[in-house]
């Protein structure tokens, strides 16, 4: 794991000691051992390893999908590896953005309608909902396309809607997992610049799963899993 991290910045992920074990017929899986991570408040950070390494693992405890057999999680001060169910949905829809490889994209809804999703589980009136969906669509640069549904737009187009749906909410921390992995090396360049965007300019906390080095490149810090274990 690279070590070049600035000791003064705010701690925002504390992970500790964390494990994670699966049962498969009468085994027990070790899939993440014993692991320690500190991930600073607005730093832009790449998780990187074999398949089967525990990468994507890892990015769940992180974003509360699931909870570590053994160990600590703490994200901006909150004990996540505490709470129960109900408590961690809640928790999610208000502080983590997700961004996946296949978009996940609603093919019968616009791209407007596609980024208000999440919203719709906020108390947030109709009408500021539709300005919210709006302003985050011409942050990623798709104010002209707004009114189109995914099947008129590119895949790098269909990304970035993705990742306007992930930041509407103001998200704490946003998560991705092989953002580019669909994508063509100019629109994986794009979409990598976006997110390095709204790291510097708005302060935004992103972890990246990717198996693409020049992916990983554009982060400022990247961590090897290696059969659940950091390499050093």
């Amino acid at each position: 794991m690279t070590t070049n991290v600035d000791r003064t910045a705010e701690v925002l992920i504390r992970i500790r000691g964390v494990t994670k074990d699966y049962a498969r017929g009468g085994e027990v899986v070790k899939v993440l051992e014993a692991l320690d991570l500190d991930v600073n408040r607005g730093s832009f950070e790449a998780l990187m390893g074999p398949s089967g390494s525990g990468k994507t693992t890892l990015l769940n405890l992180i974003a509360g999908l699931d909870s570590p057999t053994s160990g600590t999680i703490e994200i901006d001060g909150q004990r996540i590896d505490r709470m129960g169910e109900g408590a961690l949905a809640k928790w999610r829809s208000n502080h983590v953005g997700f961004i996946f490889q296949s978009y996940n994209l609603m093919p019968v809804l616009t791209a407007v309608e596609n980024v208000e999703l999440p919203l719709l589980l906020t108390p947030v009136r109709a009408s500021e909902r539709r300005k919210r969906a709006e302003t985050a669509l011409r942050v990623v640069g798709l104010a002209d396309r707004m009114s189109h549904y995914p099947r008129q737009l590119s895949g790098g187009q269909e990304q970035r809607v993705a990742i306007a749906r992930a930041i509407v909410i103001d998200p704490v921390l946003l998560v991705a997992d092989e953002p580019t992995g669909d994508l063509d090396r100019q629109s994986a360049d794009d979409v990598l610049t976006l997110l390095d965007r709204l790291c510097k300019e708005m302060g935004k906390t992103i972890l990246m799963v990717t198996h693409d080095p020049a992916a990983a490149d554009r982060a400022s810090l990247t961590h090897h899993l290696d059969k659940g274990r950091f390499r050093a």
